[in-house]
């Protein structure tokens, strides 16, 4: 029996639609220099319409790219709707990538315009000569003669523009295609490239309307609420906030490159933000300043928090000092890239262990997020809150690929194939699933210490280092040792003002953890150092140690 209901495709330009018409009033605020700027949803939707029609007239057509260079503000919202919305791809440079990254990934995607925020128009035109498949530049705000010249100078480029003056004068109306296949390509992200290249993923109309429903539904955010994106644009589909805030009716209160904590408090206070997003190093930032400054926090009801394991001691600062619930989210860019949220369930009583448990895992998988646990024999785990294995997931804002060009190399084709097992993403984090769907991650598997045939989780190990007042951060990594095969080594960063030695420290974690677990290395470095997209580099740390950089303690 077929059904009766209608079926128009799920689609960009629909969220654009319906948040400038029916929650027109809603408000894009960026800061700036000199205070803040708004912009209606209304304005949006028009300002989308004009860089549309701008880009169908620098040839941009079919699924062709169009790639950003940008902080968070208004103007990277309107590429975020304008470009799916017409049919081509979005492509946000993560910012923060290396070089001969962002090299490779917009060679590899084909990325032939580029919107550039003047800030990093100087640094980005350097770039430009080895980034040959551009043909335009679109400049967002003044920049100086010297800077333009220099972005103009690459023979590849045919032109540069002003953002506002290329769009000025464009009509504020366009005939969005309705026709488009919800199943095509609006965006694209890449993995940071831990190993190998980054990877790229090719998000779907479908995905990102499906996933973001899930998320504002799952995190709560309703209309009226407004949401400080401190989440890069750029990384990891800025886990759905431009979309589901059109959805939901929730201005977007975004940052741009003003992400000290400082500049943080004043949009949290001057703009009542209600909730938001961000790292747990930037959150962690927050803390100290509002635990100093005090500033009048009361409109924020919850924080989101993602992209690494935040600390239960930093969820507890917030809850118990501000007043102010901080939801662990998990995901992957692969993921488009929500999978689960920390919401407790109800019958958790507000501030009791349990619901500390809850809150500490990485959160209840979110509708429409299937799940499952695979151990070391290749045999599937029970969800037991207990068995522990590799999680693998598949759903329909999962990748089930990587995208190719058709030039990459066999070796990188088969390295692509064997993140998937037969139709699920192995998501390389390992950790165990209760009987009612939440996820607790023991770690990475590749970060995971294998000490004498039994297992060590770095993340809860990190957890518990950084539970000490005078620990600002701590990323624990494996090392060899003749007599386990790897123990871990503890990096710890003091924050300023303390002072605390590792005996002192693996005597704070007595009764915390196993005996056989505490690290007996320990190095006292001055900053964790980070990935692009804010996690710990336990890569570089790792290198570090074994070129003999890291001064070490060794505990008996």
């Amino acid at each position: 029996m077929d059904s009766t209901m209608q079926s128009p495709p799920l689609l960009i330009s629909q969220i654009l639609k319906f948040g400038s018409r029916i929650h027109a009033d809603q408000e894009v605020v960026t800061c700036t220099e000199d205070g803040t700027r708004r912009m209606t949803y209304a304005e949006v939707g028009k300002r989308s319409a004009q860089l549309a029609h701008a880009l169908r007239g620098l040839g941009i057509e079919g699924d062709k790219r169009v790639a950003t260079f940008m902080w968070n503000n208004a103007e990277h919202l309107i590429a975020y709707f304008a470009v799916p919305s017409m049919g081509a791809v979005l492509h946000a440079l993560n910012i923060r990538l290396f070089p001969q990254q962002l090299v490779y990934i917009t060679a590899h995607a084909g990325n032939e315009v580029v919107i550039v925020d003047n800030t990093l128009a100087a640094p980005f035109s350097q770039l430009l000569p080895r980034l040959t498949t551009l043909r335009h530049v679109i400049v967002n705000g003044p920049v100086e003669d010297s800077v333009r010249e220099a972005l103009a100078a690459p023979d590849h480029i045919e032109s540069v523009h002003d953002f506002y003056e290329l769009i000025d004068g464009q009509p504020e109306t366009y005939d969005w295609p309705t026709d488009l296949d919800e199943n095509s390509a609006t965006s694209m992200c890449y993995t940071s490239g831990t190993t190998g290249n980054p990877k790229g993923v090719a998000y779907s109309h479908r995905s990102n309307y499906l996933h973001s429903t899930a998320v504002a539904m799952c995190l709560g955010v309703g209309q009226g609420d407004r949401l400080l994106t401190v989440v890069p644009l750029f990384h990891a589909n800025a886990w759905g906030f431009p979309y589901l805030c059109f959805m939901a009716g929730a201005s977007i209160i975004m940052p741009d490159r003003f992400l000290q904590a400082g500049p943080l408090a004043r949009l949290l206070t001057e703009e009542k933000v209600t909730s938001g997003g961000g790292v747990p190093t930037i959150w962690n930032d927050l803390v100290r300043y509002l635990d100093e400054h005090k500033p009048d926090v009361s409109s924020v009801r919850r924080l989101m928090v993602g992209g690494a394991a935040c600390p239960p001691a930093l969820m507890k600062a917030f809850q118990e000092r501000h007043d102010i619930e901080v939801v662990h989210g998990w995901g992957m860019t692969e993921m488009s890239p929500v999978g689960t949220l920390a919401v407790p369930p109800v019958e958790a009583e507000f501030g009791s262990e349990e619901y500390w448990r809850y809150r500490a895992a990485q959160g209840r998988l979110l509708p429409g997020v299937e799940a499952r646990l695979i151990g070391p024999e290749g045999d599937e785990q029970p969800w037991d809150g207990a068995s522990v294995g590799e999680l693998e997931v598949r759903g329909p804002w999962i990748t089930a690929s990587y995208y190719s060009n058709g030039e990459e190399p066999q070796t990188e084709l088969d390295e692509m194939a064997s993140k998937f097992d037969d139709g699920w993403l192995r998501t390389g984090d390992v950790g165990a699933l209760t009987e009612d769907g939440y996820l607790i991650l023991t770690d990475r598997s590749k970060d995971v210490i294998k000490s004498g045939g039994e297992w060590i989780s770095s993340v809860d190990l990190e957890n518990a280092i950084m539970g000490h007042p005078a620990v600002l951060e701590a990323s624990v990594i494996g090392v060899p040792d003749e007599k386990w095969g790897e123990r871990p080594l503890a990096t710890v960063v003091v924050a300023e003002g303390q002072s605390v030695t590792a005996d002192e420290l693996r005597d704070f974690l007595d009764g915390k953890l196993a005996k056989w677990q505490l690290p007996e290395r320990w190095s006292f470095i001055d900053e964790v150092p980070k990935t692009s997209v804010g996690k710990f580099d336990k890569k570089l740390l790792r290198s570090r140690y074994a070129g003999g950089e890291l001064e070490v303690t060794q505990l008996d």
